[in-house]
């Protein structure tokens, strides 16, 4: 990711609603930027709109439309949706472009603008940086600007066609007899997934499908999957499903209570694409976050696995360079690419009970040789993202812990590309010394930039 990048992260703008860059005025200019730079290719010029559950995204997704129009375009308007809906749904019909109102996994104060090109996959940086430098252009000339604001009127047909595009993708699953329990964060997936999951035969438990703006990924979903997990095995079903805010990504519980993660889909995709030679160049491509054990489980099966940088855009671009048919990351955004152009957690979730139904054997089952080695994460909130490679004592309490653990253990640290923190992983077999070495780069990064907390 560019360095060079000031409003978008990982995945696309971000922020907390109503503060700078999602204040009214810099949304309005982000909508003519997107709908001036479009226009010059696209005549007509029509977008889809599409948002999340937040209490924000209606206002945000209002201020948009009016400054896609300011900018020459028409707009679809979607209403609620998965943030994969809105790419399948602009690939199909051939919009100029797909926005998606969210902040994925983030709290309800938060929310964020995501953007598609008429492809149906995420722009590519160097247009992200030229929506960048128009936006600014637009804030230097643009007068301050006024409400009301309004959105076209939402069409339930476009969360319709996504639903039926989804349940034939797999004709002959037959989930009859298998028990459910499926967690919907209080967000996008919450009016899709139980009606889904029921059609295909399912006996289905859903929790947290009750939006009321505030509660999306509030304890629940996909960034708390030990809660599913419990669920599942307290009601004595056969797997657990639970999203994040937008649906771009799944984990799972077994039928034991356990959590399933990224990895562990990926296990079971790479061997089941494999069984039917479709899992091109023998590869998988994961991320740097994604466990030594998987690595270890893949090569056993004749697997090399790579690992491209966090954040799923970048999966992407090193499968394409790759030619590999799989790939994805350990917190659950999967990339079929021969199924979507995105990761899509309700895809993930059929693909998972497809392989299940056709293997016969549990959700255990399918990962029980997956040795997964002890990892901690420290999360450090920091005032600024400048590069850690300015800083002696960061480096060098970095490459102590790369020098003790060597083969024994991994070191990744990176910014956030969505919030302000600084991640610190470390996996290793020691649990003391992996926390040990954790805590002291966190505490390196913390005296170099750790934010300043209110009083």
């Amino acid at each position: 990711m560019s360095e060079l990048r000031k409003l978008f992260g990982t995945d696309g703008i971000r922020g907390v609603a109503g503060e700078y860059p999602l204040d009214t005025k810099t949304i309005f200019a982000t909508g003519v930027a997107l709908g001036r730079l479009l226009g010059a290719a696209n005549k007509p010029l029509q977008l889809l709109l599409g948002a999340d559950t937040r209490e924000s995204s209606a206002w945000i997704a209002a201020v948009i439309a009016e400054g896609l129009q300011s900018g020459g375009a028409t707009v679809a308007n979607a209403g609620v949706i998965t943030t994969p809906g809105v790419a399948y749904l602009t690939r199909k019909h051939g919009f100029a472009a797909g926005v998606v109102i969210s902040a994925s996994h983030n709290p309800w104060r938060d929310n964020g603008i995501k953007i598609f090109g008429s492809d149906g996959y995420k722009l590519p940086d160097e247009f992200e940086l030229a929506i960048e430098a128009e936006i600014f252009r637009q804030l230097e000339i643009t007068p301050p600007v006024g409400g009301p604001f309004l959105a076209p009127a939402a069409d339930p047909r476009f969360v319709i066609e996504y639903e039926e595009y989804l349940w034939k993708l797999f004709p002959a699953l037959d989930l009859t007899g298998l028990r459910l329990v499926v967690d919907c964060a209080n967000g996008a997936a919450s009016g899709i997934a139980p009606d889904l999951f029921s059609r295909l035969g399912a006996r289905v438990d859903v929790t947290h499908a009750a939006p009321n703006g505030r509660n999306i990924n509030a304890h629940c979903g996909a960034l708390h999957p030990e809660i599913v997990a419990a669920e599942t095995l307290k009601r004595g079903a056969d797997l657990g499903i639970t999203f994040d805010g937008d649906a771009d990504r799944a984990l799972f519980a077994d039928a034991n209570g356990k959590v399933v993660n990224g990895d562990g889909v990926l296990l079971l995709a790479a061997r089941d694409l494999r069984s039917r030679g479709k899992l091109n160049q023998e590869k998988v491509v994961a991320t740097t976050m994604s466990n030594m054990g998987l690595e270890a489980a893949l090569r056993g099966d004749g697997v090399s696995m790579l690992r491209a940088p966090v954040g799923d855009k970048y999966v992407l671009e090193w499968m394409k360079e790759h030619r590999a048919s799989l790939g994805g990351e350990q917190s659950g955004h999967i990339l079929f690419p021969a199924l979507s152009t995105t990761g899509d957690g309700l895809l993930t979730a059929l693909v998972v009970l497809d392989i299940v139904r056709r293997s016969r054997k549990l959700l255990h089952e399918l990962t029980a040789d997956l040795k997964v080695f002890p990892q901690v994460i420290v999360n450090v909130k920091v005032r600024e993202k400048r590069p850690l490679e300015e800083f002696v004592t960061i480096t060098d309490t970095i490459r102590a812990a790369e020098e003790e653990l060597k083969d024994n253990g991994r070191v990744v640290v990176r910014y956030s590309g969505t919030e302000p923190l600084a991640r610190v992983m470390i996996e290793a077999e020691s649990q003391s010394r992996m926390q040990f070495h954790a805590e002291r780069i966190a505490g390196a990064i913390r005296e170099e930039l750790g934010a300043v907390l209110p009083v």
